[in-house]
Order: structure tokens, then sequence, then C-alpha cells
């Protein structure tokens, strides 16, 4: 049977490393590149999902922009941490401190973020073992691993370098490596690599 993931994407995940690419609003503009040369790109690089963060625009423009997306590329688009524009995305991804700060019960915290979401995809941000066990008891399609690798674009205080495998394996849920990673980077039991400001450098 297919997991809700699966039925998401349109096909059983069978490999590794399928690309998940971050589309930071901010990141396009700073390096004037516009949201129609990004969906050419996914297109081109076989990208499986999108993650749309957007610290800058009003919530009117970022649905403008989720919905362009939506209609351009046939995956799903996932909004980060803005559960108010969950309609016109197909999931949410957030942070440990945006669980906290809805719940300090994180299993609580999803039953809530669930009843808004209901069965669209939730994706949260882990970067240990004891993140990654307490993933596990709750009501996740997938979490995000990391830091890989340093990355300019964020001050990351641990890395996980070559544990990163290992720590995968404990996961119940399809694991997402984030932070530094690139797009040829082959790494052990990780699902897929999230791309950020590298997707523009590798082409």
């Amino acid at each position: 049977m297919l997991s809700n993931l699966e039925k998401a994407l349109g096909f059983k995940l069978k490999a590794f490393n399928y690309l998940y690419v971050l589309c930071d609003y901010e990141t396009l503009l700073k390096k004037d590149i516009s949201l129609e040369k990004f969906v050419d790109l996914c297109k081109k690089k076989d990208v499986k999902l999108v993650q749309y963060r957007d610290k800058i625009s009003s919530l009117q423009e970022q649905k403008i922009n989720l919905l362009y997306l939506k209609s351009q590329l046939n995956i799903p688009i996932i909004i980060n941490d803005k559960i108010e524009l969950i309609e016109f995305a197909d999931g949410l991804h957030v942070g440990q401190e945006d669980l906290e700060k809805i719940h300090k019960d994180k299993k609580l915290a999803v039953k809530l973020v669930r009843v808004k979401i209901k069965d669209k995809l939730l994706g949260l941000s882990t970067h240990n073992e004891i993140e990654i066990l307490e993933a596990n008891e709750l009501a996740l399609d997938m979490i995000g691993l990391g830091a890989y690798r340093n990355t300019n674009t964020k001050d990351v205080s641990s890395i996980i370098g070559s544990k990163i495998s290992y720590l995968a394996k404990i996961s119940k849920h399809p694991v997402c490596a984030i932070g530094g990673v690139r797009m040829d980077d082959i790494i052990e039991n990780i699902r897929f690599n999230v791309i950020g400001s590298n997707f523009f450098n590798e082409n």
C-alpha cells in the first residue's frame, strides 16, 4: 500500500536521493531568478518536491506564487511554516520551534496541525537522535534532517556530517537531508536531497 507521501508523489519510494528543492523567494530575488526560470530548472532536473519559503512577501503575493508553482509543476508544493496558506499548497513543513509554539506537547501540536491540514503532507525539521525518536511517534509524512554540511545561508550550530546515514536509519519516516546538500550527493538512507541555493550554482 502506498503511503500518504507516495500518493502525493504518484510513485513508490524505491530509490534514494531524489531531488527536493527549496524555493526561497528572497534568494530568487537576490539572484535575479524569476519563478519561470525556477520552474524550468525544476523540470530539467526532475525535481520531485518543492518547498516554498517566503519571509518578505505579503500573504496575497505568496498565494499567487504558490498557485503559479502548482499550475506549472506537476509535483507536491510544500509551504514553509505558513499554515494559513495550506489550502494553496500540498503540504506544510515546520521547525521544532514552530511546533512548540502551537503546543509544548509535540503529539498534541501535531494533532492540532492535522486538524487544519487534514491529510496533506507534513514534514518536521530534526537535528539529532532525540528529535528523530520523538518524530517517530508523530503523525508525520517525512522529516528534514541536518545540517549535513555548513551552509552560507543559515547559521548552523551542529553539523551532522557522515553521521546522517546512521541517524536516517532510525527514522520511521522518509528522511530529507538538509543543509549544504548537493544534487549529486549519494547519501545512504536518505530519500531526498534538499537543495537550497546550490540548485542555481550547479547549472
